[in-house]
């Protein structure tokens, strides 16, 4: 019987202790500039918020295409490879945040085993689009 009161008390207060223990902020991100080293621009026009979640099947590709308005993303899950052309190939799994490419073409494809779902961002504007595919 007296072990069973240290337990109810621990069980009582874990949501408490669950609740509390995660900081108030934690940011995930915080630049001025693109994974690639571009400046941010916000674009002309009435501002505008986008969120999106894409969701790609394994082996899905992007195509080519860039975004002329800023992106920020943050990878709910799986694994995204994106193709930069010249300033590289880099790969982005679940956890990862990060500021796409701005007005640089690139190609994204999910080379995971499994889908891979994408909180999008884009601080855009009514006169531009988010994005753009590219020929």
């Amino acid at each position: 019987m007296k072990l069973l009161l240290p337990i109810a008390l621990v069980l009582a207060s874990a949501p408490a202790f669950a609740r509390d223990s995660y900081p108030p902020v934690d940011v995930l991100l915080q630049t001025e500039t693109s994974v690639i080293g571009e400046p941010l621009v916000y674009p002309e026009g009435t501002p505008q918020i986008t969120m999106a979640i894409v969701t790609m099947q394994p082996g899905q590709k992007t195509g080519v295409h860039r975004h002329d308005a800023p992106l920020a993303a943050y990878v709910l899950e799986g694994e995204i490879t994106v193709d930069y052309g010249e300033a590289g190939v880099r790969v982005y799994r679940e956890g990862d945040a990060l500021v796409e490419a701005f007005r640089s073409p690139h190609a994204g494809e999910n080379t995971g085993d499994a889908i891979a779902r994408i909180l999008a961002v884009f601080v855009g504007s009514d006169t531009v689009a988010n994005t753009v595919a590219e020929e």
